[in-house]
């Protein structure tokens, strides 16, 4: 009997993590590595970051094009009708252990949200877009709702007369977000709002692909977001700013760091071979937010950080890395950074669902085996 494991001399190369293999056709959105270009439906991010909204952002995903004034309107008034979180799924989030971990209880939530709503099942596409919006919605009162339940506070009634970045500052903290505030959120939910085929979007392909509900796709997205791998290096680089905690100290720092072989959050990326074009729009709100709170030590950390671990590695900080500082100065825990990435690429994953579902058909590639051959059954009192 052979256990020899065998791998036919005809069999493809498999491509580990699917690195450089096509799966799909997409009109959503386009990364470019080598030039360091990223666009969602042919509009360059600095365009949209420079000049755009997250309502309007979140239209182009859905619809494919930028919105006239009156269907922004019409779209902005239908998020504004579905911020409110059903009561029942506010119930369960009491319900959750108090010490839950955020991007745990986001996806919990969203799964029990599909419990309520009786659109969750509709093959209609005017039904799949309706919930779709919802979900971008509900999204962000989620997070700020598992936030204060976390407090030990009552989750916050949306305010109708905010925008939806400002809303949702609103519902985290109970205060009124400054123009500045406002417009980092805004920021950072464009920014974070789509990037092609990434972990969470391919797996909420998946999902869709079989023609499952909208909940389980979405809970599918969040759960594989939640990967370390994935999200969360904003988180690690918020941990790096307050390790280092002054400007002396980077020097000694990064000495360490690399004696040890050690990672430096925030730094590179698995696409972008130079800069990575989404930092730039967030380090100089940064800058503006730490003047705003009398507390400019985080951005001057961050830039001579910037500077010297580049100057070290050779590579250039990513998104993540001046978002720690940005959302610490929003009073924005790091534990919930995660959290906020989500409420930002829901965009992102409603958008390439419906298109997966425009034209389905169900995701299922193929694997070498290379397990042992020709293995005889024996019975278990003979083995």
């Amino acid at each position: 009997m052979s256990t020899t494991s065998v791998k036919p001399e005809s069999a493809p190369a498999a491509a580990k993590g699917l690195k450089g293999v096509v799966a799909a056709d997409s009109a959503v959105g386009d990364v470019d590595g080598v030039a360091g270009k990223l666009i969602y439906r042919g509009y360059s991010i600095h365009d949209l970051a420079e000049r755009s909204t997250f309502e309007e952002t979140c239209y182009l995903l859905l619809y494919g094009n930028l919105p006239t004034q009156a269907e922004l309107n019409r779209f902005s008034r239908i998020l504004v009708e579905h911020r409110t979180l059903p009561e029942s799924v506010v119930q369960a989030l009491r319900s959750f252990p108090r010490d839950m971990l955020p991007m745990s209880a986001l996806r919990s939530a969203v799964s029990i949200a599909g419990l309520y709503d009786p659109l969750a099942e509709s093959t209609d596409r005017a039904d799949q877009e309706r919930v779709a919006i919802q979900l971008i919605a509900m999204m962000s009162s989620l997070v700020a709702a598992i936030h204060r339940v976390r407090q030990g506070l009552d989750p916050l009634p949306p305010k109708s007369d905010l925008s939806h970045a400002g809303n949702f500052l609103y519902q985290m903290t109970g205060e009124v977000p400054s123009a500045d505030a406002t417009r980092a959120m805004d920021l950072i939910l464009i920014l974070h709002a789509e990037h092609g085929f990434n972990a969470s979007t391919f797996a909420a392909r998946v999902v869709a692909a079989t023609l499952s509900d909208w909940y389980s796709v979405i809970s599918a997205a969040i759960g594989t977001l939640k990967g370390p791998l994935h999200g969360g290096a904003n988180t690690e680089v918020l941990k790096m700013l307050f390790d280092v905690g002054s400007v002396e100290n980077v020097g000694p720092y990064i000495a360490e760091v690399r004696a040890r072989k050690g990672k430096f959050m925030g730094f590179g990326h698995a696409v972008y071979q130079v800069e990575d074009p989404r930092a730039r729009h967030l380090k100089d709100l940064s800058r503006r937010l730490g003047i705003e709170k009398g507390e400019p030590l985080w951005y001057e950390l961050s830039v001579e950080l910037e500077g010297q671990i580049k100057e070290a590695i050779q590579k250039n900080c990513n998104v993540d890395f001046y978002s720690a500082s940005l959302q610490y100065y929003m009073e924005i825990p790091g534990e919930l950074f995660t959290c906020i990435f989500a409420a930002s690429r829901i965009a992102g994953w409603c958008a390439h669902v419906l298109e997966q579902w425009s034209d389905n058909k169900i995701i299922r590639p193929s694997s070498n085996y290379v397990g042992p051959a020709d293995r005889g059954y024996v019975p278990v009192g003979d083995r």
